[in-house]
């Protein structure tokens, strides 16, 4: 039944006056293997799954952010009925949020935001102590992480590219059907490239469709960000369908072919990253992260045990417009509590600065050699359009120290004036915004995943010559 449906083929080929008739047969012969339909099933089903979990994500932000407008209002009516008259005592309890506005493209790529909340609720007391507090969450759930559309296209598809593929060639050297076709086509490569290239087509028409549901489901806007994810993964697919054409290319069985892909893909998507990210912890460690945290306590706790003068004093250097308000030493006041507080901040600075720096050279060593790694590359791209990579997190680390220490200015002079809570505006207190942007430029976030693709290409050219 092969043999006559390849001879069709081969007929086709040589007398069909349209190449649209030769097309169709190509279509017919990839689609009508069951398993094909089962794996473009598979894949299409799981793409519609990591949709759907992106968009309850995203639902679980949004309520949170919701519930914050509504809470922080009745929280302060509750603080200011409880402590009126003393406001020192109100601002120990008093938490104000700081949002990180969502991004629908997160539902794509979670990213950080899988670990990190997107609201924050602070006090003005020492900020170190709360810059890293996170939500609860089952520690199963983020050792396993979210199926989001990321690692669908990233994980999944080059294993469909392969599954599709891995035969093009060898499955007819195989069923003896390779010598009637050399003989009757004009190309033997164009013969195979269009088998790839209809195989290329359906996974595009797959991941069209998949960007086309994330776009209902998620309420995603008609974006250059959404545009360029999607191009980003066409080239990534399009990468995927090169390496293969260079193995098969070999001439090598269907066996050898599909044992080869496989450990390809294993070894570009699972133990190049693993090995990778532990070199990346290896040359730059983080024991500031440890330091940091003593140096904030001891910053704040020591100070029970220290002369309040040189306590206050401290302060005056970090604050000389508050110094008019004098050195009460005598018995507790709130001058010398929230003092102490802002010590907290201080003795922690230099190991705060060093984190962050440890930090940002992760990132960039990371993108360094992902630049060289197309599925990470990727990766490190989607994240950054999406507004959910670790630079961006830090960006809101950052801004929520700026706006914690607006907080501060603001209410400092209040609570060593002694001023009743009920002269404040409390309405003004509403949630603050913090707007993600992305820094991606179109021709670097493509370059590495072309140039990995041209160069699969060219090293394939001298192995034509095999067929």
């Amino acid at each position: 039944m092969d043999i006559i449906y390849f001879l069709v083929i081969a007929i086709h080929i040589k007398k069909s006056k349209s190449d649209m008739t030769t097309f169709k047969l190509f279509l017919q012969q990839c689609i009508r293997s069951k398993e094909v339909w089962v794996s473009l099933l598979l894949i299409t089903l799981l793409g519609v799954i990591s949709i759907v979990i992106g968009n309850k994500h995203l639902e679980r932000q949004q309520d949170a952010i919701a519930e914050v407008k509504s809470y922080q209002a009745q929280h302060f009516d509750r603080q200011v009925a409880l402590h009126n008259e003393d406001l020192g005592l109100l601002l120990y309890y008093a938490k104000f949020a700081y949002v990180n506005s969502l991004n629908p493209l997160a539902g794509l790529s979670i990213g950080q935001s899988d670990v990190n909340p997107t609201v924050k609720r602070i006090t003005i007391k020492t900020f170190e102590a709360q810059k890293y507090d996170t939500d609860l969450v089952n520690p199963m759930n983020l050792q396993s992480g979210n199926l989001d559309l990321s690692f669908v296209i990233i994980y999944l598809f080059p294993l469909l590219v392969i599954v599709l593929s891995f035969n093009v060639l060898s499955e007819e050297t195989e069923t003896g059907t390779w010598r009637l076709v050399s003989i009757q086509t004009k190309s033997k490569l164009g013969f195979i490239l269009s088998k790839l290239f209809i195989r290329l087509i359906l996974l595009y028409i797959i991941l069209v469709f998949l960007f086309f549901i994330s776009k209902l489901v998620l309420n995603v806007t008609f974006n250059s960000n959404f545009l360029w994810m999607l191009g980003l993964s066409m080239l990534y697919i399009l990468f995927w369908f090169t390496l293969t054409f260079f193995i098969i290319i070999f001439k090598k069985s269907s066996g050898f072919n599909a044992l080869l892909l496989l450990s390809v893909w294993l070894i570009l998507i699972v133990l190049l990253p693993a090995g990778i990210n532990a070199y990346v912890s290896y040359k730059h460690p983080v024991p500031e992260a440890l330091s940091t945290t003593i140096a904030q306590r001891d910053g704040y706790h020591t100070k029970w045990d220290t002369d309040k003068l040189a306590t206050i004093e401290k302060f005056y250097k970090h604050y000389p417009q508050f110094k008019k308000y004098g050195y009460p030493t005598d018995g507790f006041n709130w001058l010398w509590y929230y003092a102490m507080q802002q010590m907290g901040d201080d003795d922690s600075k230099n190991e705060r600065e060093a984190l962050n720096e440890k930090i940002k050279l992760r990132e960039v060593t990371s993108g360094q050699i992902a630049s060289v790694i197309p599925n990470m590359h990727l990766q490190l791209v989607f994240n950054q359009l999406s507004g959910t990579s670790m630079s961006q997190q830090m960006d809101y680390l950052e801004a929520t120290d700026a706006f914690h220490e607006k907080l501060r200015l603001f209410f400092y002079p209040k609570i060593f004036e002694k001023q009743k809570a009920e002269t404040i505006d409390w309405n003004q207190f509403t949630p603050e915004y913090h707007e993600t942007t992305s820094y991606v430029s179109p021709i670097k976030s493509m370059i590495p995943i072309v140039i990995a693709s041209i160069f699969m290409i060219l090293i394939s050219i001298p192995m034509t010559r095999r067929l």
